[in-house]
């Protein structure tokens, strides 16, 4: 049920979004004095609607985004009240070209603002969830390793590789740990914390069996591991430029989380600073989705999900989800983070001079000015508005291959979902 519900909640923390948008261009044009008809959320038949001055405001009965109706936004389309626009000055294509910017890129700038204002309670309320110091944490076992990779050999993300047939099996696999096992003796040494074991660890020999003593459902027992000798950084290095023999028993510790909680004014400084930090990611995950079809493709048949692919809403919806589901409401910060984060990438994809993205309408209001001003140095006549059927070819095939990548990503968020655990 709990899963249930965080997966509402973020469909629809995503559909607010997405309307706020829309709200963004209305409210922007209406400062500039253009005439806006009709502002609703969603699409299809009206369920309920009401009128408030010169725009009509309701609900349609598909819940898949909203749209907003401003008078001469797309030039060559006959609308009921363009003529009488047009005579007072109103029109979206009678505004100086600043305000039109504006109010095109509202809708993303308003994306911008929604993660402020969702990072702010998450530093606040929430809190940044934060691992506790090795030195604080019980060496109990997260996961166990199936076997050891001998060399410091790393992904592009900077995990170890997958295992493989000529890797040694994992002293902790052979010894039977499971995950859960709280370990409290390895050798002579005591183990109260995963830094004391980690120490510990790099301690014994390679080439003879120690005792390990752990805890399972509140039984003590014994058992010998027989390290694997390996190339690892040494404790407490940062990078992996110098390498050194590790002994290596093939364990994951089992991570305690806390809740590190700002002040109201550091949580504001803390949501402008992550907000630019975001930017800077979404333009690189941008400029990175045509290098991912591929290994979107292959988690598609079968292979494994690289944590760095792009997820569709309905990734997104599972993982706030799992989110609510394994942490309640512990897991606040991260759910709106996550929220936060797709409202950055929404609007950096939307500012894209692709049509049909306001990036692209942008694109075509600063090139038609581009033409007029070039024509008018030329003493030319104005050559008017971009002629938009010449661009309808475009456009499709851009929907198109928007279309295509959606429904890929969509299919595997539906087969081989990332996860967080």
């Amino acid at each position: 049920m709990s899963y249930t519900i965080g997966v509402v909640l973020f469909a629809l923390g995503l559909l607010i979004s997405v309307c706020l948008h829309e709200a963004g261009h209305m409210l922007s044009a209406k400062l500039f004095g253009m005439r806006v008809t009709r502002y609703f959320a969603g699409f299809g038949p009206t369920v309920w609607s009401f009128r408030r001055g010169e725009t009509e405001y309701g609900f349609k009965a598909v819940p898949l985004g909203g749209f907003v109706n401003i008078i001469g936004m797309a030039p060559g389309v006959e609308e009921p009240e363009a003529e009488e626009t047009e005579a007072q000055g109103r029109a979206f294509w009678q505004k100086p070209l600043w305000q039109r910017t504006i109010v095109l890129a509202a809708g993303s700038i308003t994306h911008l603002v929604i993660c402020i204002l969702l990072l702010v309670p998450a530093f606040w309320l929430f809190g940044v969830p934060t691992a506790k110091a090795l030195d604080q944490t019980p060496a109990v076992v997260g996961a166990v390793s199936q076997c050891v990779i001998p060399d410091y050999d790393v992904t592009g993300d900077g995990a170890l590789r997958a295992c493989t047939a000529d890797d040694p099996k994992s002293p902790a696999a052979l010894a039977g740990l499971k995950q859960g096992d709280r370990i409290t003796r390895l050798g002579t040494s005591g183990i109260p914390s995963y830094a004391a074991f980690q120490k510990a660890v790099r301690e014994q020999p390679t080439d003879q069996a120690v005792a390990l003593t752990y805890v399972r459902d509140g039984q003590e027992s014994t058992t010998q591991v027989t390290l694997v000798n390996t190339q690892r950084p040494p404790l407490g290095a940062t990078d992996s430029s110098s390498l050194v023999a590790t002994p290596t028993i093939g364990i994951q510790n089992q991570t305690e989380v806390y809740n590190d909680r700002y002040g109201f004014v550091d949580s504001v400084g803390q949501a402008f600073k992550t907000t630019g930090q975001t930017l800077v990611s979404g333009v690189e995950a941008i400029t990175r989705l045509p290098s991912k079809i591929s290994s979107l493709w292959s988690a598609l048949l079968g292979g494994e999900r690289s944590p760095d692919d792009p997820v569709s809403v309905v990734g997104a919806s599972r993982l706030g989800g799992e989110i609510v589901q394994t942490s309640g409401l512990q897991g606040g910060a991260t759910f709106l983070s996550i929220l936060a984060g797709l409202n950055v990438f929404l609007g950096l994809f939307n500012l894209l001079p692709l049509p049909p993205l306001d990036g692209g309408h942008i694109a075509v209001a600063w090139y038609e000015a581009a033409r007029r001003k070039l024509a008018a140095r030329r003493s030319r006549p104005d050559p008017g508005p971009v002629d938009r059927e010449k661009l309808i070819p475009l456009t499709l095939a851009i929907i198109v291959i928007f279309g295509a990548f959606t429904l890929l990503t969509v299919s595997v968020d539906v087969v081989n979902p990332i996860r967080l655990q």
